[in-house]
């Protein structure tokens, strides 16, 4: 199953449901610079607006290729017009290509489908490390020293979030939504048990307790 995840600065007409053909599994995400980076299971595309309300396109596009999550991502910048000196501008701020808007759906989709698909697989994480834990993404296991650490797909998913934002404290409702479980809703208190279940899988490994409970706040992964 190939994973592509679209992120996107303003949530566009036809809405965000994720969207399956074949082999191709595609997820959209929502995303500001007052907020953390969502987790990618697969190659991220960014879709930047040239204007946003309180900031440039071009300064999004600056910070997204500064970050390591999201540096060799494919970046599209949404044109309000067709100017070829925004166009130029967008090219050397960083952006792969553009598109003018406005856009929906069915264009940011159609944008993606019709790229070769080799052009954007090798952007596709596949590990995290943080001292003696490594998070093998492409295989979808946690070792710490070399050693299997059991956890479920969710769990998981939780653990490489942690430590792709090591010394983070985190709120329930944000690590919620980083794992893209808003539709249908998630209780809050069903991350309380997925914490549970990490720590006690981590200490199975011999790898402590390096979650950390924040009272009042959520929770935080101290980094070795």
């Amino acid at each position: 199953m190939r994973k592509i995840d679209i992120l996107v600065t303003s949530e566009p007409e036809g809405g965000m449901a994720p969207f399956s053909h074949g082999e191709l599994e595609i997820r959209f995400h929502h995303w500001s610079l007052h907020e953390e980076l969502p987790l990618f299971d697969g190659a991220p595309w960014a879709f930047i607006d040239w204007v946003l309300p309180d900031i440039a396109g071009l300064e999004v596009c600056r910070r997204l290729r500064g970050s390591p999550a999201t540096a060799e991502a494919h970046v599209t910048m949404i044109l309000e017009e067709d100017d070829e000196g925004d166009r130029r501008r967008a090219l050397r701020c960083g952006a792969d290509d553009y598109v003018l808007g406005p856009v929906d759906r069915h264009v940011l989709l159609d944008r993606v489908l019709s790229a070769n698909p080799g052009s954007i697989e090798h952007h596709s994480p596949r590990s995290v490390c943080e001292g003696d834990l490594t998070i093998d993404i492409a295989a979808f296991q946690a070792r710490w020293k070399g050693n299997p650490i059991p956890l479920m797909p969710n769990e998981f998913r939780l653990l490489r979030y942690f430590v792709e934002h090591p010394g983070r404290v985190f709120t329930r409702p944000q690590l919620i939504a980083a794992l893209g479980k808003q539709d249908p809703a998630i209780d809050e208190r069903t991350v309380d048990v997925w914490i549970g279940r990490m720590r006690r899988a981590l200490k199975t490994v011999g790898a402590g307790n390096p979650l950390r409970t924040v009272r009042s706040l959520g929770y935080v992964y101290d980094a070795s």
